[in-house]
């Protein structure tokens, strides 16, 4: 069985055969491809790329609280159901306690390991750097925090 870059190639070079305009630009092939019934979207890579899409529209969505606050409505939860991990989303005014305790946890790690990471780079960037001041990143953020809300109260 060909690899999948094989097949490409394969189409590629037809494409060249086939006597359309060459040198040509890698979509200008796909259409032709496409067109020709060369290629097609496996179903499970359009079920993806919607699902990423669909993913990216409800983190996207906001509220107003009763206080005032802009608040995210839908919430991800990483968890197992019947042996399959899959992320399960829930609307934060009616999700149960659990769903909502798990999905803060899993957006806290993340925040965490991105703030490793930057640390990880910053110390990279100031042994490497030397003769420079390094620089200090903070990973305190009470301040920027109570920054933010003072201004969003006033």
């Amino acid at each position: 069985m060909a690899t999948y870059s094989k097949q490409m190639q394969k189409i590629v070079e037809e494409y060249r055969l086939s006597g359309e305009p060459w040198p040509a630009a890698a979509k200008a092939m796909a259409a032709w491809a496409i067109r020709t019934g060369r290629w097609e979207l496996p179903p499970s890579a359009a079920i993806n790329k919607c699902a990423e899409d669909l993913a990216t529209a409800m983190r996207e969505e906001y509220m107003t609280d009763k206080r005032g606050r802009r608040v995210r409505l839908l919430h991800p939860a990483t968890m197992q159901r019947g042996g399959e991990q899959m992320v399960l989303w829930d609307d934060i005014r009616t999700a149960p306690r659990e769903h909502m305790k798990l999905s803060f946890q899993q957006r806290r790690r993340a925040i965490v390991g991105d703030c490793r990471q930057l640390k990880t780079d910053v110390d990279s960037y100031n042994d490497t750097n030397k003769e420079a001041e390094p620089i200090q990143i903070i990973f305190d953020f009470d301040m920027d925090l109570a920054e933010i809300e003072a201004a969003n109260a006033a």
